[in-house]
Order: C-alpha cells, then sequence, then structure tokens
C-alpha cells in the first residue's frame, strides 16, 4: 500500500478524494436497491443502524448531563484565587489571536471588551488582530485606528498583523491564522526572548464571547497539566450570541448544533477541537502551524499535531460556554444561503482524507491504535454527515412502499414499526437537550413577543426539514464537488 501511494500519489489521492462520496452516495441507495435485491439484510441494515442512532441519543443526554453538572461545578470556583496557589502562574502568557475579514467595528469592540474583562490579569494577555490586506485600506486603517486608541493600554500587548495572499496559499481563516501566529513567534519569542513553551496561542474569530473565568481556568489547567506540550485545550461552543434574533428553521438547527457541541465537550475519547482553542505555541511551532493552501484549519492543526508528535496529543475539555454568533444576514433567505454555505464549509473536512490516510499509513512511531481510533473518529464524523438523515427519517418506509410485496411480508411490516418505536423513544432525550439549552441560552430580550416563547418547544417539529437542508444537503454537496474534483473557495460567513 505504501508503495502504491509513493508510485503513484496523485492516483492515490483522488481515490481518496472519491471515497467519501462513494461511501455516502452508496449508503444512501442501498435501501433503495436492496429492497428489491436483499431485501431481508436490508431491513435488518435499516433496524441496526436505528439502533445504533438509540445508542447514540442515550449517550448525548448522559454526556451532556456529565457537561451541565462540570461546568456549574466550574463556574463557582474562583480560579484566579486558585492560580495564586500554584508557582510560576505569572509567567504563562495567553497570545489570542482574532481573526477578521469586513467584520464592523462594533462586533469587534464586543470581542475585545469581552476579552478585556477576563479576570485573569491583562499583563498575561496578548491580543493580535489578524486582519487581511484584501480588506480595502479605507475600511481597514479607520477601524484599527479606533480599536489600537481603545485597546492598547487594556493588554500586555495589542498587536495587528495584515496578511497578503502569498503564491500557493488560499484565502481563508487557515493561511491568516498562521501568518499571524508565526509573526507572533517572531515578536515574542524571537525578539523579546520570552519562553516559548509558557506562551498559549487561542484561536478565535471575531464574534466570540468567553466566560470571564476563561483565561485563569485555561492558565490553571495548563500549569496542572503534566503533558501540557502536548495538549489543546476546546470550551463549550454554543452558538447563541443572536440566538433570540434568528428565523425559526435556523433557530433550531443552531439550538441543535449547540447542544450536539455541548455534549461531546465531556467525551474525551471523541473530542477534537473546533471553532474556538487554544494549543502551546511550542506544540504549535513544532507541528508547522496551520497549513496555508486548505479550508479547514481546526481539525487539521489537531491532526498535523498529532502525527508531528507520534500521536501523543490530546483535546481537554474547558467546561465554560464560549458564545457565537449564529450565521445571520440582512433577509429571511440570505440568512438560508449563509448558513447553508458555513455548513458545507464545515463539512468540506471531508478533504483532509487523503492528508490523513496517508499520514495513518506512513506514521511508523504512531502506535496502531491511537491513530486507528483517531482516524475512525474523522470518518464517522465525515462518511456518515450526509447519511444519518436519509437512513433516520425515511429509513425502511420509502423502500417498502417502492416494493409493496416485501412491505406485505412479516418482516416489512414489523422493521418499520420497531424502528418508529426505538426513534420514538430516542426523541425523548430531546427533552434533556431542550432543559440544556434553556439554561445556557441567553436571557429572552425585552422586545422580544412572550408568546413566541410559549410555542418554541413547538418549532422542533421542524427538525426534519433542518435535518435534510442543513445537514444532509450539504454534506452531500461537499461529498459529491470532492468526489468530482471541484474544489470549494473560502467563503466568510456573514454575521450581522
Amino acid at each position: 500500500m505504501r508503495n502504491f501511494f509513493f508510485k503513484y500519489d496523485h492516483l492515490a489521492t483522488r481515490l481518496l478524494e472519491i471515497l467519501p462520496g462513494l461511501v455516502s452516495w452508496n449508503l444512501i441507495i442501498f435501501p433503495y436497491w436492496g429492497v428489491f435485491f436483499i431485501p431481508e439484510t436490508t431491513a435488518y441494515f435499516i433496524l441496526a443502524f436505528n439502533v445504533y442512532w438509540f445508542y447514540q441519543s442515550l449517550t448525548i443526554a448522559i454526556s451532556s448531563v456529565v457537561t451541565h453538572l462540570r461546568i456549574q461545578e466550574t463556574i463557582k470556583t474562583d480560579w484566579v484565587n486558585e492560580l495564586k496557589k500554584l508557582k510560576n502562574y505569572k509567567h504563562v502568557h495567553h497570545a489570542i489571536i482574532v481573526t477578521t475579514y469586513k467584520e464592523p467595528l462594533h462586533t469587534l469592540e464586543k470581542t475585545l471588551d469581552n476579552i478585556a474583562n477576563q479576570t485573569l490579569p491583562k499583563n498575561q494577555i496578548s491580543v493580535c488582530l489578524a486582519m487581511e490586506a484584501a480588506e480595502p485600506e479605507e475600511e481597514r486603517i479607520p477601524k484599527v485606528k479606533a480599536l489600537q486608541k481603545k485597546f492598547r493600554n487594556k493588554f500586555a500587548n495589542f498587536f495587528v498583523t495584515v496578511h497578503t495572499l502569498a503564491k500557493g496559499e488560499i484565502k481563508g481563516k487557515a493561511s491568516n491564522e498562521r501568518y499571524a501566529a508565526i509573526w507572533l513567534k517572531n515578536e515574542l519569542v524571537d525578539k523579546r526572548k520570552m519562553n516559548i513553551k509558557n506562551i498559549i496561542i487561542t484561536s478565535c474569530d471575531a464574534d466570540h464571547a468567553y466566560h470571564q473565568s476563561h483565561f485563569a481556568l485555561l492558565t490553571y489547567q495548563f500549569l496542572k497539566n503534566p503533558n501540557r506540550l502536548d495538549t489543546f485545550w476546546q470550551g463549550a461552543v454554543l452558538f447563541y450570541k443572536n440566538i433570540w434574533e434568528l428565523p425559526m428553521i435556523s433557530r433550531v438547527l443552531n439550538t441543535l448544533m449547540s447542544m450536539w457541541q455541548f455534549s461531546q465537550l465531556s467525551r474525551k475519547d471523541r473530542l477534537i477541537n473546533g471553532q474556538n482553542y487554544s494549543l502551546p505555541l511550542y506544540l504549535l511551532d513544532k507541528a508547522g502551524y496551520w497549513d496555508p493552501d486548505k479550508i479547514p484549519e481546526d481539525w487539521g492543526i489537531f491532526f498535523k499535531s498529532f502525527y508531528a508528535n507520534n500521536g501523543k496529543v490530546e483535546v481537554e475539555p474547558l467546561y465554560l460556554p464560549v458564545l457565537v454568533d449564529a450565521a445571520q444576514s440582512t433577509t429571511f433567505w440570505k440568512t438560508m444561503v449563509n448558513q447553508y454555505e458555513q455548513l458545507k464549509r464545515w463539512a468540506w473536512g471531508v478533504s483532509d482524507t487523503p492528508w490523513i490516510v496517508k499520514n495513518y499509513l506512513f506514521s511508523r512511531n504512531v502506535p496502531f491504535a491511537s491513530k486507528t481510533f483517531r482516524l475512525i473518529t474523522f470518518a464517522w464524523s465525515h462518511f456518515l454527515w450526509p447519511v444519518n438523515w436519509f437512513l433516520i427519517t425515511i429509513g425502511l418506509t420509502l423502500p417498502s412502499f417502492i416494493n409493496p410485496a416485501f412491505g406485505r411480508t412479516t418482516l416489512g411490516y414489523m422493521v418499520p414499526q420497531v424502528s418508529s418505536l426505538i426513534l420514538t423513544i430516542a426523541l425523548c432525550f430531546l427533552v434533556v437537550m431542550l432543559i440544556f439549552d434553556s439554561i445556557y441560552r441567553p436571557p429572552r430580550p425585552a422586545n422580544y413577543p412572550k408568546w413566541k416563547v410559549f410555542i418554541k418547544p413547538l418549532e422542533f417539529v421542524l427538525m426534519p426539514v433542518v435535518g435534510f437542508v442543513f445537514g444532509a444537503l450539504p454534506g452531500l454537496d461537499a461529498h459529491t464537488r470532492l468526489m468530482m474534483g471541484k474544489y470549494i473557495d473560502y467563503r466568510v460567513t456573514e454575521k450581522v
């Protein structure tokens, strides 16, 4: 296999790009031809998948409870006071990279105000506003001047970098972040002689908001972890900052995505950094920073660090919420398109398949069990992305309708009934998610009609529509484009 990759690298890469779409499309259409040729196998396959989905729903409910209890315990603790019990806590320095492209001034001010209100002493925090040269100077420079005037004395350092797209790079967060991180390493380590092992890099979007104890807790966990230089840290990312302003269908989607992120925080066996995360500058430098020619950057830097460090990399949960703006535009339809494009870009993470598989095969120093489990986690997350909706929502109902003869058999009658019962019970776990949603969602604005609050639970009848439009479709879109070699461009998600 290794020899094949060395000899036919381009062919092997294209085959691995085709693989995700081949898997997803075949799993989706299998019930429709299988019900004619191997109906019993098809029925048991659907039943097995529904049992699997029941198990997933149960574990999501349980892990959500665990996450909630740990967040509540964490919120009650004075982490600055805990830090004072540790030696050398003042030596830890945070460099927060805030990537931005055409974000309005008020959005950037809110994010920087939030960082300035952290309980950790501000002389341990540097902020790097990572801007793009592609943003017109007449828009960029006034924002920089206004932000420098307001925030230059609120942090240890307030840096501004301007990234110009170089040959071989593609526009997107990864190339911008890479430029800013390398600049920070040169400024803080090479020029100012700070210890690279004491610097923590945080990847932050322009609309993120932290709990006030976020960086105090991160500093504490960094110092207490004997494997601190081999670790990422991940908070509970919740798409709740503008949740009350969203259209109903978008609100349902972002609630479900938030609760999914929430539930996964306590699943260390599956946890991989995303959206907003931190890691030591030492590990980032060792891994070679983000790849400037790729769109996926969060899972990409995890796997790059994982293989560069011989598999000795873990993601630790930070049990505090990180609030994020959901995709939103000026009209309903623009918001829908904006949301779809964001999810398609996330689904494009499947384009890392060739790189991850090649490293899996060639990395001899990474323990077999560790790299195999990580590969399975990647495939489970990305390959099944477009598949779940079809097998859960339609299941065997439509195939049995297509082949009435099988539907009249005992098995053809019983499997849809059993599957329906299993999925109905699984829906009960949705109640757990709704409880936690009500706890962590920001308070209702005064101008938001009370009657809409009472009908909010009824919004979830839209789940099948949401799952298809914003789950199955963008996933299939990304898989099919990758299959066909039709690569996508980075598109900044609009948030107003």
